[in-house]
């Protein structure tokens, strides 16, 4: 008789190996022996030490970081990129700058021309109520001259009927236009060049326009006060002790000084030059130290290019005053470089030296207007006995 198998050793007693397919065996192979290390070799199985023995770190796969996928959020959904990097305030401005066409730089410089001369119309047209008493102060400085050379009723001769209209009512107050008008048109060539500068650059919009303008009109104040005048009783009275009557006629005087007052004028900007050719890092104080002999050289052949006369009193009239200004560009200039480099200039120990040779000044002036005669008159210099 025979009787079933209990089930539970049926569960038990595996089958025979015979029947079970490939890789039933608990998912694994069966055991194969090793290969001889010069079997797997010539596989390219891996990389082997001489000993035979398998270099596991040699012999892993490079898996390329790029290629591995970024895990995934807890619902399901791809991390956020990383936030961008913060733009510098720099970048911010550049980005909020205006941008503009060729055709709209254009159309800008001529909105900017259109005003500028505006403004000198406008000067013009008030210049031209006082033309008459603009006149007598042109001519204070010849007449002046003149009357030191023993004439004593100066007078211009008008050689031209049309010489004293064009002179007195057309070139006269448009000279005055151009010296009262010299801010706004400053301030516009200024307007069209900022909107292309960082916030830091436009700060110095302020003293570019204040400085360029004074020293421009003090510069034709130099020229009307000290130069010309001098320039003219050196001039008119080289012919005196030899029967020469002086004769100046109207336009003559006039083209004379208008060169005279415009070109010490616009002499009188080299410290503003100076100061921004330091801004823009071509030259630095040392430099313009270094170089000065040079520099005084060059300010002497320009000073004789612009003098009307080619005698050496009217030349250092016009080239000490621009070696002067020269010196003045390069202090300005050291104190840009001191600006940059954190440092200050001892204005304490400046103000104290310059107000002990003020002092000085002052009493030197009370003795010689108390003690020995002098009296003040209303031109260079100042004294006379």
């Amino acid at each position: 008789m025979q009787f079933d198998k209990d089930p539970r050793e049926a569960e038990a007693s595996p089958e025979p190996e015979a029947d079970l397919p490939a890789g039933a065996h608990g998912g694994q192979e069966p055991e194969q022996a090793p290969a001889e290390p010069e079997e797997f070799s010539a596989q390219g199985l891996g990389p082997y030490r001489e000993d035979g023995s398998f270099d596991y770190e040699a012999g892993q796969p490079a898996v390329e970081e790029a290629a591995v996928p970024a895990a995934p959020t807890a619902g399901g959904e791809p991390p956020a990129p990383p936030p961008p990097r913060p733009k510098t305030p720099e970048e911010e401005e550049e980005e909020q700058m205006l941008r503009m066409s060729f055709l709209e730089h254009l159309e800008e410089l001529r909105a900017r021309i259109i005003k500028a001369l505006a403004g000198i119309g406008i000067a013009f047209l008030f210049s031209l109520i006082f033309a008459n008493k603009l006149w007598l102060i042109i001519s204070e400085p010849a007449a002046d001259a003149l009357r030191q050379i023993g004439i004593p009723d100066p007078r211009l001769a008008q050689i031209k009927p049309m010489e004293v209209f064009s002179i007195v009512w057309v070139k006269l107050p448009m000279l005055t236009a151009i010296f009262l008008a010299s801010p706004w048109v400053l301030y516009q060539a200024w307007a069209f060049i900022a909107p292309g500068l960082y916030r830091r650059e436009r700060r110095w919009a302020g003293p570019f326009i204040v400085c360029s303008a004074g020293l421009f009109i003090l510069g034709g104040l130099f020229a009307y006060f000290v130069a010309f005048r001098f320039g003219l009783v050196f001039l008119l009275g080289i012919g005196r002790d030899i029967r020469i009557q002086p004769i100046v006629s109207v336009t003559e005087y006039f083209d004379l000084f208008v060169n005279v007052i415009l070109g010490v004028g616009l002499v009188f900007e080299l410290p503003v030059l100076i100061f921004f050719l330091t801004l823009l890092r071509i030259v630095s104080p040392r430099f313009l130290l270094r170089n000065s002999r040079y520099a005084i050289l060059i300010i002497v052949v320009i000073a004789a290019l612009i003098t009307p006369t080619p005698d050496v009193f009217n030349l250092m009239l016009f080239s000490v005053p621009m070696v002067l200004l020269y010196f003045v560009g390069v202090f300005a200039s050291y104190l840009l470089v001191l600006h940059r480099e954190g440092r200050r200039f001892p204005w304490r120990k400046v103000a104290y030296a310059a107000g002990g040779a003020l002092v000085a000044a002052g009493a030197a002036l009370w003795l010689a207007l108390t003690r020995y005669g002098y009296h003040l008159v209303p031109h260079w210099p100042f004294l006379a006995r």
